[in-house]
Formats: structure tokens, sequence, C-alpha cells
């Protein structure tokens, strides 16, 4: 594995006075660093247990964005949705990007340890710890922050109440990033913390309100989405 470092301002700037506060010094790379220059980069986050809906959105949503935008689809290489992301990016013949709270010589999950290599062979992995660092809880809130600030969208496709893809969701919007948070996860009477992001600028993704990430492209492209699962 051909690791090379990079300023986060060298590889992802210019940097405004936010970015440059809440960016990390170092970021470590494997693999083809032209795939950030490549399109729209949109994260889509969520839980390690995701439900079958779950994954079906996911796979849904990265479906719409690669055909649409030719978007690279970024993900955090967690079990769950962020699986589910990189593996429907590749099976869609799109772009991936994954940011990870380990040194790239670690694989976290392990059984996600030929998904990591894969992607950091024909596609981009991204750490901020460099190789041999040691790491722990704390690393994941903070590869989320870096997450959020390479990407020009964020979307949460479910998490519980008390799940880390939250820190994914306030970084966002601290960053000035565009945060979207699923119409189904808004509807869970169980979680608070959607409505409180909200209040801060998320808005509600559902099948009504899915050009808001594409609103780039031509009426004709948009017009052409499946309907096969609702957000």
């Amino acid at each position: 594995m051909d690791v090379q470092s990079y300023s986060a301002d060298e590889l992802l700037g210019p940097f405004n006075e936010v970015e440059r506060k809440n960016a990390p010094e170092t970021l470590y790379v494997a693999g083809d660093t032209s795939i950030l220059q490549a399109g729209p980069r949109v994260s889509i986050v969520g839980s390690r247990k995701a439900t079958a809906d779950g994954v079906a959105r996911t796979n849904k949503l990265v479906k719409l964005l690669i055909e649409r935008t030719d978007a690279v689809i970024v993900s955090g290489l967690a079990e769950g949705i962020d699986t589910a992301a990189h593996t429907s990016a590749i099976e869609q013949h799109g772009r991936t990007i994954a940011v990870i709270g380990t040194p790239l010589d670690r694989a976290y999950p392990k059984k996600n340890e030929a998904l990591q290599k894969r992607i950091q062979k024909e596609y981009l992995c991204i750490s901020q710890f460099e190789p041999g660092a040691s790491t722990g809880p704390w690393s994941f809130p903070m590869r989320n922050r870096t997450m959020a600030l390479l990407t020009d969208a964020t979307v949460i496709i479910e998490a519980s109440e008390k799940s880390g893809t939250q820190h994914q969701g306030w970084e966002a919007l601290r960053l000035g990033r565009r945060l979207y948070i699923t119409q189904s996860l808004m509807d869970r009477n169980d979680i608070t913390w959607t409505a409180k992001m909200v209040e801060y600028g998320a808005e509600a993704l559902s099948d009504d309100t899915i050009d808001m990430l594409t609103e780039t492209l031509p009426p004709r492209l948009r017009e052409s989405a499946a309907d096969a699962v609702s957000f």
C-alpha cells in the first residue's frame, strides 16, 4: 500500500476561517486523489445496525446520485449503512471515498478489511491518523468532522437516539454544509435529535425533496428516478 501525506489545506482547500479551524493538520491517503475533483462529494452515513429498509434507501440514493450528478459517494467504512454506501457505489460503477477512524494500515471493523484494501487500491481512502498511530473511540468523532469537511452534503439514512452518526450531522452544520435526514427517520417518535438539527438548518429528504440534492441537473434527468423505496 502506497501511503502519501498532505496538509489538509493542500488536499482539500483553500479553506475559510471556520474550515481551517476544524481541519486536521495532516491527511494520509491511499488511492487515487483525482477522485476528489471528479464530481460533487456526498456523505451517506447511518447506523452500524442497519435495517433492510435502511440498506434499500442507501442503495436507491447512491443510484440516484451517481446517475444524476456523477457524485462521489463518501462514507466511513463502518458496518451497516457505511458499508452499504461504499458497496453500492462500486456496484453502480461510481466512485467512492472512505474516511476512516483508524490509520490506513489498520481496518475497523476487521470484516471490512477486504473492502478497505479494494478502496485503497481502486478508489480513495483517507485518514488523519498516521500509520502505526494509536486510536480509540474518540477517533471516530474526529473522523466524522473530517468527513463533513471534505463533502458538499451529508445524508443521514437511519440512526438511533444515541448514535454516533449525530457527530457527522452536527459537524456538517457547524461547517455550513448541507445536511439531509431521511423522512423516515424524521417521522420516528423515539428520536429527538432530528428536530434539533432541523432548527439549525437540516432538511428532510423524501421523494418530494430529492431534487434538492440534484438541483443542478437538467430537468429531463430528474424525471427518471425509480420510486421502489420511499425515503
